[in-house]
């Protein structure tokens, strides 16, 4: 079941979680056989070999529960030693679970036994996921939830401090629906100026894919921050001839020319990286002068990058690119994960 996205926490019967920032999961499990499959029906079992004895642990012999891996560094979630867990080595996946152990955070469960529960109430649900996880200990958790839109806007304003991602808004009398945004995400929207140095091609050629934003760091040197993209096919076209005159063949000069050199991938973020989840992904960019600014909104980020893809809001010729670093980025105040999960 999905979320859609709307501006404000909703008031009515609602249960508010947290929105965890991690991989969503659905646990299967029937005795020592554990699933773990991602919201694109792929599996993360092998990935996660400590979530999954965990889940032998700590969950009853059969059942199905949704929920999401996390890892957490310094008491705050760390999405980008989430994506170093997805390696094809076996070796290097059982090296870092012993290094960066993850943790299942559970708030959903679709079937317990012979019984399936995806046409019960979320209230009833809610109530067979504490109970049967009333003796649960980590690194398996149940989300803290609230029927309380004023906690709810408390959590909202403060969790982000910890790395989480915002607040769900779960209808206490709804059904379990696959596939469908059956229940509300609020997220942190803010806007930041950035210089706009490349884009990609879009998969049906011809037309901008993406823009490749960068911010400029205490050194001085432009750091690929993320993608601004979902842009209306007649944009994108528009997009080309906007851009064509900062178009360079040559990448010398250019603040991303070391994009290839593999050391240069490992101490700075740069837009050539092969895509973990798809190695076939075409990545090439078409690099521009980074004289172009554009202002974007984002929802928060994740070390020194947008966490997820930016909006597009307008062009900003009154901005000089040196401008645009990272001072300019709004920091949430920190805030102790543990106190969150209840440890």
């Amino acid at each position: 079941m999905l979320a859609k996205s709307v501006k404000n926490i909703p008031e009515g019967d609602y249960l508010y979680e947290p929105k965890w920032d991690g991989f969503r999961c659905i646990a299967f499990r029937d005795g020592d056989e554990v699933e773990l499959s991602s919201r694109g029906e792929k599996t993360l079992t092998r990935y996660f070999p400590e979530v999954v004895a965990a889940i032998k642990e700590n969950l009853p012999d059969r059942c199905i529960v949704d929920g999401e891996v996390v890892i957490a560094t310094d008491d705050r979630l760390d999405f980008e030693a989430l994506l170093q867990r997805i390696h094809p080595a076996a070796s290097r996946v059982n090296k870092l679970a012993v290094e960066t152990p993850a943790s299942f955070v559970a708030f959903d469960v679709l079937a317990l036994d012979d019984e399936s529960l995806v046409e019960h109430p979320f209230s009833e649900r809610r109530s067979r996921l504490t109970a049967l996880a009333q003796d649960a200990a980590a690194p398996v958790y149940v989300t803290p939830a609230t029927d309380d839109i004023t906690v709810a806007q408390q959590w909202f304003e403060v969790f982000e401090g910890a790395g989480l991602d915002g607040i769900i808004a779960k209808p206490l009398a709804g059904t379990y629906q696959p596939d469908a945004r059956a229940m509300y995400k609020i997220k942190h929207e803010r806007t930041a100026d950035c210089v706009v140095a490349g884009y990609r091609w879009h998969k049906s050629g011809g037309v901008v894919g993406s823009l490749l934003l960068g911010l400029y760091d205490d050194a001085g040197d432009l750091q690929h921050v993320g993608v601004s993209a979902s842009f209306p096919m007649k944009r994108r076209a528009e997009l080309v001839e906007e851009l064509a005159p900062y178009a360079v063949e040559d990448l010398s000069g250019h603040p991303w020319a070391a994009w290839a050199e593999a050391d240069a991938q490992a101490n700075s973020r740069l837009p050539g990286a092969v895509s973990r989840w798809n190695a076939k992904k075409d990545l090439s960019w078409v690099p521009l002068r980074p004289e172009l600014v554009a202002e974007v909104a984002y929802d928060h980020m994740e070390g020194t990058r947008f966490r997820h893809t930016a909006q597009w809001r307008r062009w900003r010729p009154d901005r000089e690119p040196e401008s645009c670093t990272f001072d300019q980025l709004e920091r949430p105040v920190r805030f102790d994960l543990a106190e969150i999960l209840g440890i």
